[in-house]
């Protein structure tokens, strides 16, 4: 749960659910099970409520960019899967000159099977 992306949307949603049940849920989604804990030991009182409320137009109120650099590490879901869709064609790329070479008898199937290997590999 630590290393997935978090949503802000379902993130606002648990803040604001916390205003009418048990606050906290969204500090343990966004991997701050210290302040979850806080906020679940502060419950009788009417401050984590509060705060989630503030929490919950505060994380409404900020952009994609400005989430991810605060609860995501930085890592926007646009530049990840751009980047996995260049490396992918890349690597599509570098598949059709192997099968070209191989068709053309310039490698052996052999040579052509590990360097296929290892381009699959690279995926990730």
């Amino acid at each position: 749960m630590f290393t997935k992306r978090k949503s802000r949307s379902i993130a606002a949603v648990l803040a604001f659910s916390g205003t009418l049940t048990i606050a906290g849920w969204h500090k343990f989604y966004l991997g701050q099970p210290v302040w979850g804990i806080l906020y679940f030991l502060l419950s009788w009182t009417p401050i984590p409520r509060v705060a989630s409320a503030i929490e919950g137009v505060w994380y409404l109120a900020q952009d994609e960019e400005a989430f991810d650099r605060n609860f995501n590490l930085g890592k926007s879901a646009a530049r990840n899967s751009q980047k996995v869709i260049n490396q992918v064609g890349a690597i599509a790329d570098a598949m059709r000159e192997l099968d070209a070479l191989r068709q053309d008898g310039l490698i052996s199937e052999y040579e052509f099977e590990q360097k296929r290997r290892q381009l699959l590999d690279q995926i990730s």
